[in-house]
């Protein structure tokens, strides 16, 4: 049911979209992308994106292009819904809806395969995504799009950050961006293999700092803080993982954050990009208080129950930030980058 838009307004000001990556918990990003398509106006320029992050964010780009605002959240739910329903989870899950947990059965395969490399127990490389995002996305009509892509994938001989916009957007890219090692075989794309963008860029913020509107939101989904140090083996392991996918977002936030601060901080800004910095309004919405509570295997669960559980978390929890943020739209930064964090209850004069 639609509710009131009070952002509804002739000249809403553009919004660049950063989306981090996170397995079957990007269900979380739908619900918010979701609400911010129904309930404001904010045209959507430009989107950055690793991963689920990227998933969701050609499946957006897709849709806005194909059928508006409307198209946008059609795009999104007919993605989810397919990824949700490929695999028979009920076989591997148990627990409700909104807590699954993987069957004994299926932790034991899962302890077994990362025993083997992807090239010995899938040789054939077979990936249900590929059939799933090649029935549901036109990658023609993106390459032609007027809103900017960015997709993160990593190059695996190097570690580098390789981004795919537009121009270069494909099947593969995509592919590419959420190729998670253990799992599958690397996505080769002009002869060099790629892996999971959310090694290098978990997702990538400069881009959209250097040419993307002046209001840049990041949807996170990875915990930031955690209430006890890890003491299990899984648990160590788990929390190094999180840490692994979570560095680089950290680690580029707050060099932006910090040019930004220094760009204001300039008496007179003398080039473009110092320019850029000086007026760009920086926001995040995160999954700290919805996502923290669920164990980090549930990020390989993608059940259509608790991916529709995820996106009406996503939704509630963006219904809440548009109530205390949504007004700096267009206004005043409501998130330091430089701290991350720090300021998700209050909003933070810009200039």
């Amino acid at each position: 049911m639609s509710w009131f838009n009070p952002f509804a307004s002739p000249t809403s000001p553009p919004l660049a979209l950063a989306l981090q990556g996170g397995g079957a918990h990007g269900a979380f990003t739908w619900g918010v992308l979701d609400t911010l398509l129904e309930a404001t106006d904010w045209p959507i320029t430009a989107i950055s994106g690793s991963s689920a992050g990227a998933l969701n964010a050609v499946a957006l780009a897709h849709g806005l292009l194909l059928g508006g605002r409307a198209g946008a959240r059609e795009a999104l739910a007919a993605l989810w819904t397919a990824i949700g329903t490929r695999v028979p989870f009920d076989a591997v899950t148990t627990g409700p809806a909104e807590h699954p947990k993987l069957a004994p059965a299926a932790r034991t395969a899962i302890a077994w395969i990362r025993l083997f490399s992807p090239y010995q127990f899938n040789p054939l490389g077979l990936n249900p995504l590929r059939e799933l995002l090649a029935e549901q996305i036109d990658f023609e009509a993106l390459r032609r799009g007027r809103i900017r892509l960015y997709v993160a994938t990593t190059h695996a001989n190097s570690g580098r950050l390789r981004l795919f916009d537009n121009r270069d957007l494909t099947l593969s890219a995509l592919l590419a961006s959420a190729c998670l090692p253990t799992l599958h075989h690397a996505v080769t794309i002009d002869g060099e293999p790629y892996w999971d963008g959310g090694y290098s860029a978990n997702p990538a913020l400069s881009p959209l700092a250097r040419s993307g509107p002046r209001d840049l939101l990041a949807v996170t989904l990875i915990p930031r803080n955690f209430e006890h140090a890890p003491v299990s083996a899984e648990e160590i392991r788990d929390r190094a993982l999180d840490f692994a996918f979570n560095a680089s977002f950290l680690r580029e936030a707050a060099l932006l954050g910090d040019v930004m601060a220094e760009a204001r901080a300039a008496p007179w800004p003398h080039g473009r990009i110092e320019q850029r910095l000086r007026r760009l309004r920086t926001h995040l919405i995160d999954a700290d208080g919805e996502l923290h509570d669920l164990k980090p295997e549930t990020r390989m669960i993608a059940h259509l129950p608790f991916l529709e559980r995820l996106r009406d978390l996503g939704r509630q929890r963006t219904q809440r930030w548009l109530a205390e943020h949504g007004a700096g739209i267009g206004r005043h930064s409501t998130e330091d980058f430089a701290a991350p964090g720090t300021a998700r209850d209050k909003g933070i004069a810009a200039a």
